[in-house]
């Protein structure tokens, strides 16, 4: 074993080598500038700092100066960025053997500045513009919300009544759900009918998700997954899925990608339509700058590359953007496992006997091709598929399907084939679905059997002076009826300055040549006042003329209304609206003159919150949810920089309208807190889970201060700088000019202790304790006696 030198004799030992290295380092400079007369003086080995094409690489690597000439090995080469293929990493190279390459050494800064062509280099391509896979941490507190919405009319007929209702309870295991809805109607004609109704429960559920794996299982009712070519059925049992929604920044289609390659660092922007979408620096070698998401269908990219000498050179990329494809690598799939639910919305409890499966599948081969898989069993049926989508380079997107389903003895396949392609201005698409022989799926065995037939195909054109086009054929057939439904349409509208909007529309059975329609609006918009709209629409031998005036209810609360007058054979009807939005639910009151008689009625939706241990009355609740606690009445909060409103008499506030598994921003505007309050962080991101809530707690604290003047037994300002001191605590503070200073951690009776150039002296004072006001109290004398 051997023992640790004291550490003197390491002390020793380190100012040794460093006078050794001192006398060393000028010699060996010395050797390196001066004529060598020999040929172990020829070879002189040197340790250099390597510029690579005016950027520094960080790298201090081992090089041979020989005759004036640097070398080294093929493997120091490789390290610093040269490919040399085909060469043993032992061999030595010089420099300026390699085509292309020109160096400066540099003897003083031990320095070598190399440059070389992007063809002699092996660089790896740098990214940029990447998207990163970024999952907030959700925050899931106990909490329950009751949503409802209420309805009811009154008319010559009689009275109906409904009410629709969701339980929520949001916990850290996840989110359990109950829906229903209430009927209830009387009818006028007979005195003695009393009300009658019905209750029908809706869904029932718990669902738990973890957005690191991306992962969401629901237990109860639920539906099961599908793709564009399945029919999904209701069940009643459990779904196990993927669920891309848990990490809503990661971009899952495919981005375009541009690529490019510098010789010296460079600035690069890269423009999309003309619109910049990125602008950043990019080091020597290969690079690659990734579209931002959102872009869709065919367009050109400009990439503009300007290098450190201030050259300029640009790039054109066509490309197709497609989000109907995963990205490379990703999967996307489901499994579900039930009872088929029958009569939703009529019984409450009305599943079938027979229990069926349903797995889909969804994977990225890569980023142009887009796998997907289908199987489905139970009550004696099978059913399995296959399909793709495939990008066509800038020609658009292909897609194919085909399923084989088989039950009691009947069998079939389903068939289907399509196309689409879009740009900025045009748009196409084109697909059909076709079932052959006796085709069979879950929802066949308790419903109708799939259309036989489904042709679907659209053209469109946008265009900034003439308006926007469209063109589009529907055919549908079921194998019980005896003829096809073909339908076509076409379209126009067109904005006309920012307030007037017209658009005309015709709609042609080509079968019948008496069903067709026909529709002509113009709306013209008073901004913030509302917008009037006339229409004319025929159906058939029917006309109807319209005249609807609207002020919509703002989405941060306040009113509008909305009247109309209609006109048509039946005759003549109107209506007059009036929708209130508070932040403790809305309310809509209505009449109207229908063609049956007069009708009035209203409707009323909110929620009510239970959280924290408070009760709160809010909007109806589509999605997440916070309750935010200050401790403090009166307190503005902002969501997203936006004020939402202020907490009540016991310091919270409840917040809607957040998105589940993304951050939402809640901030306090300390500008409008009292003087004496502290806040240690006035905002605070908060990440509900799905359908959830969160406790977002600010610790305010009110703080007892004073601005103090202070004077000596003279009655003289005490000398600026002397040095304050609250007894029986750590606040301390400086005397400033006229001998004021302001104090904090005040209790309702205080002494200071000030120390000065004059010596010691004490103050002793009463805080008037009033909230929200810092008071300036003296003079007070500062004595050199103890305060009693």
């Amino acid at each position: 074993m051997v023992s640790p030198r004291p550490a003197h004799c390491r002390r020793r030992h380190r100012l040794a080598e460093a006078l050794l290295l001192a006398l060393l380092v000028p010699t060996a400079l010395a050797n390196a500038q001066a004529p060598q007369d020999t040929a172990q003086q020829d070879a002189l080995p040197l340790y250099l700092e390597v510029r690579l094409n005016q950027a520094r690489s960080g790298l201090l690597l081992p090089f041979t100066l020989h005759d004036g000439r640097l070398s080294a090995s093929v493997a120091t080469l490789r390290q610093a960025g040269f490919s040399l293929p085909g060469r043993d990493a032992a061999d030595t190279v010089a420099l300026d053997a390699i085509p292309g390459v020109e160096y400066a050494y540099d003897a003083t800064e031990q320095r070598v500045a190399i440059d070389a062509p992007l063809t002699a280099l092996a660089l790896e391509t740098t990214l940029a513009n990447a998207t990163a896979e970024d999952i907030p941490r959700a925050t899931r507190s106990t909490g329950l919300l009751l949503n409802y919405d209420l309805y009811a009319s009154h008319d010559d007929s009689g009275q109906n009544a409904s009410a629709f209702a969701e339980l929520r309870l949001t916990t850290a295991a996840g989110v359990f759900t109950q829906t229903a809805v209430s009927r209830a109607f009387r009818r006028d004609q007979d005195p003695r009918d009393d009300w009658r109704g019905d209750s029908v429960r809706l869904d029932t559920q718990w669902r738990w998700s973890d957005p690191g794996s991306m992962l969401s299982v629901t237990a109860g009712d639920t539906i099961s997954g599908g793709l564009g070519w399945t029919r999904p059925v209701r069940l009643g049992g459990v779904s196990i899925a993927r669920d891309f929604s848990l990490q809503p920044y990661r971009v899952t289609t495919p981005l375009p990608a541009f690529v490019g390659d510098a010789a010296v660092p460079s600035s690069v922007e890269l423009y999309v339509d003309g619109i910049r979408q990125y602008s950043g620096e990019v080091p020597v070698g290969p690079f690659q700058v990734n579209a931002m998401p959102g872009i869709s269908g065919a367009g050109v990219a400009q990439m503009v590359v300007t290098d450190a000498y201030g050259a300029t050179r640009s790039i054109d990329f066509p490309f197709y953007a497609a989000r109907n494809l995963l990205a490379d690598g990703l999967t996307d799939w489901s499994v579900d496992l039930g009872l088929v639910r029958d009569d939703y919305g009529l019984r409450s409890f009305a599943y079938h006997d027979e229990p069926v499966a349903s797995a889909g599948l969804r994977h990225g081969a890569s980023d142009s091709l887009t796998l997907e898989a289908h199987a489905e069993a139970g009550g004696g049926l099978t059913n399995a598929g296959g399909g793709a989508y495939w990008a066509l380079g800038q020609f658009g997107v292909v897609n194919a399907s085909a399923a084989h389903g088989r039950a009691n003895g009947d069998a079939g396949w389903q068939v289907g084939l399509g196309y689409q392609w879009s740009n900025r201005s045009f748009n196409a698409s084109i697909d059909s679905l076709r079932t052959h022989g006796e085709y069979r799926d879950i929802a066949s065995l308790y419903d109708e059997r799939p259309p036989s037939v489904s042709d679907r195909a659209l053209l469109g054109w946008s265009h900034g002076v003439a308006g926007s086009f469209s063109l589009s054929y529907v055919r549908l057939a079921y194998p019980e009826q005896q003829s096809d439904a073909r339908y076509a349409s076409a379209n126009w509208s067109r904005n006309l300055g920012r307030r007037w909007y017209l658009s005309v529309s015709a709609n042609q059975n080509l079968d019948d040549s008496g069903d067709r329609s026909v529709f002509v609006g113009a709306t013209y918009s008073f901004e913030a006042r509302g917008t009037a709209t006339a229409s004319y629409q025929r159906n058939g031998d029917r006309r109807d003329l319209a005249i609807d005036m609207t002020r919509p209810v703002p989405g941060d609360g306040g009113h509008g209304w909305r009247a109309q007058l209609r006109h048509n054979d039946e005759g003549s009807t109107g209506l007059a609206e009036l929708g209130w939005l508070g932040q403790a639910g809305r309310l809509d009151l209505g009449v109207a003159r229908l063609a049956s008689g007069d009708q009035a009625y209203g409707r009323a939706s909110g929620g009510l919150v239970l959280m924290g241990g408070h009760l709160f009355a809010s909007r109806y609740v589509d999605d997440a949810f916070a309750v935010v606690s200050t401790g403090l009445p009166d307190v503005p909060v902002q969501l997203e920089n936006r004020a939402i409103g202020r907490t009540d008499a016991n310091g919270m506030m409840l917040v809607t309208r957040l998105n589940a598994w993304q951050r939402n921003t809640l901030a306090i505007d300390p500008m409008s807190l009292p003087a004496d309050v502290r806040l240690p962080d006035i905002s605070e991101q908060v990440t509900p889970a799905d359908r959830g809530g969160a406790l977002v707690e600010f610790r305010m604290t009110r703080v007892r201060s004073a601005l103090l003047v202070l004077r000596d037994a003279a009655g003289e300002p005490l000398p600026l700088g002397a040095r304050v001191r609250l007894r029986g605590s750590d606040q301390t503070a400086i005397v400033g000019y006229d001998g004021e200073t302001y104090v904090e951690g005040l209790d309702a009776v205080n002494v200071l202790d000030v120390a000065s150039p004059a010596g010691t002296c004490h103050v002793r004072f009463e805080h008037p304790g009033v909230p929200g006001d810092i008071p300036r109290l003296g003079p007070l004398t500062c004595s050199t006696e103890e305060p009693r």
